[in-house]
């Protein structure tokens, strides 16, 4: 049995102009995440990817992270990326192969291709996952034992519980990740490295052409929260959006970035594509100085693993002061205008 994760049909990258041919990051993240499992099971691991002009162009972004096959779907009609063709394409695929699991990323188009695959296979979905794992499960109502399940893990009820989801029965076992939850490495073991063309037409039918794209447009990003190697973050505690303006000074003396909870963007203190958290992006920054933030755990979920966390809030028993390396203790008022003060001063 097969696992598939599969990176998001080329053409369309968060706020990056792309040329069709570029694979995403969160693509490469899953591939390197289903190498692992795939290990783990015993099984082999395999990707696909859609697009127009992709053939030649892909293979080198995807088969080093441990590909052991690669079917490249290539018709001039799989750009800019409709719903129909691509749910054929996975639907028709997965009835011939039989995969035990398949990963998605959660971007826009992964959110739109996902439910419609497991719907059309009956076999659930698990979006946003935070963790993927393998293990056992024994069923109360009929004492069944299952081997070799995948844990779907993610934050739920608002964040308020973490969730172990397990599908037991159908198949394939599916999950959305969101960019930069996992890590993305090269494959430094053995593996097939075999790719196939599949002819596009015996996998789609003609009406699911019936849909044409008239214009595409992709806006560049305005910043680089992902990338950037210390963030900022304001939460409610900031009071307003003119209090998140010390933090755009901070984060200029530092060279940093500015982000914000879901509690700060909720209120309009800042832009919702400066989200971090469950609902927003992951960062994984050297140096995350969270100002004014309580610390639910939707909100852990995106900033966790950054390299040092230093949590700045009057309430001494904030639940992030829990996983911060450094705790000031006072309010952002008082607070933020020193560390701008003191970095200008001794900044080189």
């Amino acid at each position: 049995m097969q696992e598939y994760p599969l990176p998001s049909p080329l053409g369309e990258g968060p706020g990056v102009r792309l040329e069709g041919t570029k694979v995403q990051e969160v693509s490469q993240e899953l591939l390197t995440k289903g190498r692992k499992l795939a290990n783990e099971l015993g099984v082999e691991l395999h990707a696909v990817v859609a697009g127009t002009g992709i053939k030649g162009q892909v293979e080198d972004q995807i088969l080093p992270y441990g590909v052991d096959k690669l079917f490249v779907f290539d018709a001039p009609e799989l750009f800019p990326y409709t719903s129909a063709p691509h749910t054929d394409i996975l639907v028709n695929l997965f009835k011939e192969e039989q995969p035990q699991i398949c990963l998605m990323g959660a971007t826009v188009i992964g959110r739109d291709l996902g439910p419609r695959v497991s719907s059309s296979l009956t076999s659930g979905l698990t979006a946003d996952c935070t963790q993927l794992e393998i293990g056992p499960y024994d069923e109360a109502k009929t004492g069944k034992h299952f081997d070799n399940l995948l844990y779907q893990i993610r934050p739920a009820f608002g964040g308020n519980i973490v969730a172990t989801i397990v599908n037991p029965e159908h198949r394939p076992q599916m999950a959305t990740v969101r960019s930069g939850v996992m890590q993305k490495a090269l494959y430094e073991g053995q593996c097939k490295k075999e790719v196939v063309y599949p002819e596009v037409t015996k996998y789609v039918s003609p009406e699911a052409f019936v849909v044409k794209v008239l214009d595409h447009h992709v806006e560049a990003a305005k910043h680089n929260l992902k990338g950037a190697p210390i963030v900022i973050a304001g939460g409610y505690g900031m009071g307003s959006k003119e209090g998140f303006d010390m933090l755009f000074d901070l984060a200029k003396v530092l060279h940093g970035e500015v982000g914000g909870s879901r509690a700060a963007v909720d209120a309009g203190f800042c832009d919702h594509d400066r989200q971090i958290g469950q609902t927003g992006v992951t960062v994984h920054p050297k140096v995350y100085i969270a100002c004014g933030i309580s610390g639910q755990i939707q909100h852990i979920a995106g900033m966790q693993d950054s390299g040092i966390i230093i949590s700045v809030n009057s309430d001494p028993d904030a639940p992030i002061n829990r996983i911060a390396d450094y705790v000031i203790v006072g309010t952002v008022e008082e607070v933020v205008p020193k560390l701008i003060k003191y970095y200008k001063q001794n900044s080189k």
